[in-house]
């Protein structure tokens, strides 16, 4: 599913993340960045710590020569007085430590004079210049690395890079409002924010990957669910599409769906149009052991649908599936016939069918017939031989409308119910 839309994407973005990654950072290409600048950005702190020693040092040599000569004699005979006590107090202590040497006939060991430790500001200050120079290095060299290991990406070299991604999109039948939408959200993430440079790839699909699953945020129809939350039977379906999209064979795996399901169900051949659509339905029909509501051909196709109802509700029948005859939107005689149907049976769920490999003539359709008849969900046929994925990356954004169910082949059990991990995943992101 979606191979060459994924081989397609996945070699653009390893060619634009190399082209990140090779790219010289920022500040180097534009400034040109050295190791010398950036220790340059450093020296302020050690130039303030310089700067205020030298003022230290300027301050005492004021103050020493703005003494008088009688200060120098007072401090000189301060200085003799201190000298004198000193010694005083040290003859003092040996004449103690002799007295003491001997106690009880038992040497005490003589403790050393422990030497005195600097002034406690003095250690401090030592501290905080070594703590500022450990973290002035450390943060040199954590801004070094992270100018060299991140890169940044600039909204021109952006939208350089996104035109090879644009090209592809374009190729793979993605809708301009869809790739615009992707570009939006692309350029969020990545224009100018750092991006380490060995996960420049794993950046950009991350980014790719929540700006499509974004398209699917639409609410999600839970057909079961709602068929038996409904307490007045039956729950009306009405199917539509052009030409050739599925529906017949659609119709016939969720009537086969609800059938595994416990829940009953009756088709409406409403389809008097194209030729042998009756017995095509009554072929799926017999083969599921469903009963079919049918006409003459050429027959009001909006009294087929009444007549279905009418029994399902006599028979106590859950589901009522009306089956309408392939047209364009451009065909207005067809498309005011399915109005009237819309009308007389209203229905409690209006699908759209369309062909998932169409690209974007699926999308088209489907919001013309939205906008004729107010589509409530869409189920794409041929999603497991659809190479590029354009309508299902499209078709639910384009018309605010979710997708139920994909066909991905000929069985009646070939229906999956759509979860967005199918198409992201079936991309390879």
């Amino acid at each position: 599913m979606f191979k060459f839309l994924k081989d397609k994407l996945k070699e653009a973005i390893s060619k634009i993340s190399r082209k990140v990654e090779q790219e010289k950072p920022p500040e180097q290409k534009e400034e040109g960045l050295t190791a010398k600048k950036l220790i340059t950005e450093e020296k302020p702190i050690q130039e303030d710590i310089k700067k205020t020693k030298e003022k230290e040092t300027i301050e005492k040599q004021i103050v020493t020569e703005d003494k008088t000569e009688e200060d120098e004699k007072d401090e000189e005979l301060e200085r003799d007085l201190e000298e004198l006590e000193k010694q005083a107090g040290v003859e003092k202590e040996a004449i103690n430590e002799e007295q003491n040497l001997f106690d009880g006939g038992e040497i005490k060991a003589v403790k050393k004079e422990i030497p005195q430790e600097k002034p406690a500001e003095e250690k401090i200050q030592k501290e905080e210049e070594q703590i500022i120079g450990e973290k002035n290095k450390k943060g040199f060299f954590s801004r070094f690395t992270e100018k060299i290991t991140t890169t940044q990406i600039s909204y021109e070299k952006f939208e350089s890079l996104f035109s090879e991604l644009e090209i592809i999109l374009m190729e793979n039948n993605v809708a301009m409002e869809v790739i615009e939408k992707i570009k939006n959200d692309l350029s969020r993430t990545l224009v100018e924010k750092p991006i380490k440079r060995m996960k420049v790839e794993e950046t950009i699909k991350r980014s790719l990957r929540a700006s499509i699953e974004d398209l699917f945020n639409v609410s999600k129809i839970n057909l079961v669910k709602n068929i038996k939350n409904k307490l007045e039977k039956p729950f009306v379906i009405a199917f539509f599409g052009i030409n050739g999209s599925g529906k017949t064979t659609s119709i016939a795996k969720i009537a086969n769906m609800l059938k595994e399901n416990k829940i009953s169900c009756v088709l409406a051949a409403s389809d008097t149009f194209r030729a042998a659509s009756i017995e095509q339905l009554q072929c799926h029909a017999d083969k599921l052991g469903i009963k079919v509501i049918k006409h003459s051909y050429g027959s009001d196709p909006a009294a087929v649908a009444f007549d279905a109802i009418k029994h399902a509700k006599a028979k106590g029948i859950d589901v009522v599936m009306i089956d309408t005859a392939g047209r364009l939107h451009s065909q207005q005689n067809l498309m005011g016939e399915m109005k009237k149907i819309m009308r007389v049976a209203k229905p409690d769920l209006k699908i759209f069918v369309g062909e998932s490999i169409t690209g974007n003539d699926c999308v088209e359709q489907a919001q013309r017939f939205n906008d004729a008849v107010g589509i409530d969900g869409l189920m794409l046929t041929k999603a497991d031989v659809d190479e590029k994925g354009g309508a299902a990356i499209s078709v639910s954004y384009i018309t605010k409308k979710p997708i139920i169910y994909l066909g991905v082949g000929q069985e009646y059990n070939d229906l999956k119910e759509f979860e967005p991990k199918i198409v992201v995943d079936g991309l390879g992101l």
